[in-house]
């Protein structure tokens, strides 16, 4: 159990729809937890594009996910009209920390909420590094007091 709630505000300025594929559902016709992961994933990489003014090749991208913590709130079924919304709301110097959220915009209910930390990765040591200063200052421009 996280220690404070994993989403202080509710304010996001990035969302993207999901669609639930009937493969997603579980033995409960729920969609599986793992799942959701990539639903967070689509919503990180959306994000990113939008506020880099780039597509994401995450093959060679200097960033890497390093921490996730999921909180289920109800489940998510077929028909939810689902979409994900995302925020950067901390930047360190050598990591990213983002708030996510999957809502259904029929019920408007949050169903899960998501904490992760991204990192800068060198690809070809292997090794952590700095942040991008045009990483820092897009998502500053994009989201304003972070």
């Amino acid at each position: 159990m996280p220690s404070k709630p994993l989403l202080e505000d509710t304010h996001f300025r990035v969302s993207v729809p999901v669609q639930v594929r009937m493969s997603d559902l579980d033995p409960f016709v729920h969609v599986n937890n793992g799942i959701q992961c990539h639903y967070f994933d689509l919503g990180r990489s959306f994000y990113l594009e939008k506020v880099l003014q780039n597509q994401v090749d995450w093959k060679t991208i200097d960033l890497v996910l390093v921490h996730i913590e999921l909180d289920f709130a109800a489940p998510v079924e077929f028909h939810d009209k689902l979409i994900c919304e995302s925020k950067i709301f901390e930047i360190g110097n050598k990591s990213l920390k983002m708030r996510q959220q999957l809502r259904d915009l029929n019920t408007n209910t949050v169903k899960t909420t998501c904490l992760s930390v991204l990192a800068g990765f060198d690809r070809t040591t292997h090794q952590s590094i700095p942040i991008r200063e045009e990483y820092k200052e897009r998502i500053r421009e994009f989201e304003g007091n972070v």
